[in-house]
């Protein structure tokens, strides 16, 4: 039976629609993001460990989010161009979405209900809160903004 995480759908940030059902097979690591966050420099993390396993099957897909302090204010070409500039990103990044609420895109209202918080909480506190997913689309862990990329290495390994 596949998994439920299959079934969603997002646009990329050039606008492009993408389903998670293509990285079927695949370790991913979804994490949002934002331009103008303490946590901001951790683009490089993230893009180290997507150049490092990659072609071992790993997939990274950031979700830009406005939500937390105003600090992902731009447009997609903003954004990508931030992106690219500054850090060299090239996994993929999403158009800009919502994470908590009532417009939350589905997908996260999905990885926060599978996955939730200390204590039993849904919502996504900060930016750059990561869901790491098994190759059978099974949601194996929630980190927190204060989790750097490299502190994942043993995880992913596990699943790759």
């Amino acid at each position: 039976m596949p998994s439920p995480l299959y079934a969603f759908d997002f646009t990329l940030l050039d606008g492009s629609p993408a389903k998670l059902q293509d990285y079927a097979g695949k370790v991913i690591l979804v994490v949002n993001t934002a331009s103008q966050c303490g946590y901001t420099p951790q683009y490089a993390g993230l893009e180290a460990l997507y150049q490092r396993y990659r072609d071992k099957g790993l997939v990274i897909i950031g979700f830009p989010c406005n939500q937390f302090g105003q600090q992902e204010p731009g447009n997609a070409e903003e954004i990508g161009a931030f992106c690219q500039k500054n850090f060299g990103v090239s996994f993929a990044i999403a158009g800009k979405v919502d994470v908590n609420g009532s417009t939350a895109h589905p997908l996260w209202s999905y990885l926060t209900r599978v996955k939730p918080g200390l204590l039993g909480t849904r919502r996504v506190k900060w930016n750059f809160t990561k869901f790491l997913i098994d190759r059978q689309g099974k949601v194996i862990a929630r980190c927190s903004a204060l989790t750097k990329p490299e502190a994942l290495v043993k995880k992913i390994e596990a699943l790759l």
